[in-house]
């Protein structure tokens, strides 16, 4: 049978609520009972039982970890990160699937019947409606990947997408391109829109050097591949900024699927330096995010909304840089 706190604090020699005190956060117990109750629960195998502490604090230090692409690999990455980034604060992450979730109602009662105590929207497609929903609910929300804005309503966390697109621009430019195509992911989301800005703002400041455009269903290796494969019916351009890197990776099979050469025929570079971008059979040339550092700060901002609830919403920007590996043709 499960030890209970009725044995601890027989073991221990104190009261059942002084067990309690010692296990519950901010309750005021002196050291030697702390020892005591401690040294007990040890010896007995004790674990306090989560489910009920949060009936005593009103707290479950559950966060609402909330994505809408479970179909990108990198995800996996992002996940672990935030996972091991939560319960090393204490927190329990509750990872919820929004694909196809448009409507932030839905999920907002959905995690209230949870009783999270903060939500950590995960996504660089969603717009800045569905995170401040959260906020304007009262429920503390940080926006990982958000889209920047110089007023945010909740706290935002991602890159610079406008200077990402420019810089892939520049790059490609570098490397001798001049007739250059934009493969965005869907057209409606957030982050394809920012660097498509960046990157026509560029490649306008260049006359010589011819754009074109065009959109994937979603950031995945499937959508990535079919939009290539329809491209490559027109002669090509000379290369390709992907918005993404699993677009680029379904980019490049097609491109090989064709019988063409990457980057002999056609260059391709991409953006956020997931980790199977660096294995041997893609060496994609890429634009690094800084994705450790933003989930980091990410669980510092949830943490401190937490215990704060009057602070400033911030927005923050972490710069990229340019990844060269083998899918850019050399410099001139």
């Amino acid at each position: 049978m499960a030890v209970t706190l009725k044995d601890v604090a027989k073991r221990a020699g104190v009261s059942r609520s002084a067990v309690s005190r010692t296990y519950t956060e901010g309750a005021s117990v002196s050291a030697k009972t702390r020892a005591k109750v401690q040294a007990a629960a040890e010896e007995l195998g004790y674990s306090p039982n989560a489910l009920a502490s949060s009936l005593t604090t009103g707290r479950t230090k559950l966060i609402g970890l909330v994505s809408n692409n479970f179909h990108n690999p990198i995800f996996l990455e992002v996940f672990d990160l935030f996972t091991k980034g939560l319960q090393d604060r204490g927190l329990r992450p509750l990872l919820v699937n929004l694909t196809d979730e448009v409507d932030p109602e839905n999920s907002l009662r959905m995690l209230r019947a949870y009783s999270v105590d903060g939500v950590i929207v995960a996504s660089s497609t969603l717009p800045a409606s569905f995170a401040e929903a959260f906020g304007d609910a009262g429920v503390p929300v940080v926006h990982s990947f958000g889209r920047q804005s110089d007023n945010p309503k909740v706290d935002v966390l991602g890159i610079d997408n406008i200077a990402a697109g420019r810089l892939a621009a520049q790059t490609l430019i570098a490397h001798g391109y001049r007739r250059v195509a934009f493969l965005g992911g869907p057209e409606t989301a957030t982050s394809t829109q920012d660097r498509l800005k960046g990157f026509e703002d560029a490649i306008a400041a260049v006359p010589s050097v011819r754009l074109t455009k065009s959109f994937a269903s979603n950031y995945s290796f499937a959508a990535g591949h079919l939009e290539m494969s329809r491209l490559l019916l027109s002669p090509p351009a000379e290369a390709y900024f992907c918005g993404d890197d699993v677009l680029s990776i379904g980019a490049l099979s097609a491109v090989q699927t064709a019988g063409l050469s990457v980057p002999g025929d056609i260059g391709i570079i991409g953006l956020n330096d997931m980790e199977m971008a660096g294995w041997d059979n893609i060496n994609l040339t890429t634009i690094h995010n800084p994705i450790r550092q933003i989930i980091t700060s990410s669980v510092e901002l949830i943490a401190a909304s937490l215990n704060d609830s009057s602070r400033t919403p911030v927005a923050q920007l972490f710069d990229c840089h340019v990844v060269e590996r083998g899918t850019l043709r050399p410099k001139p």
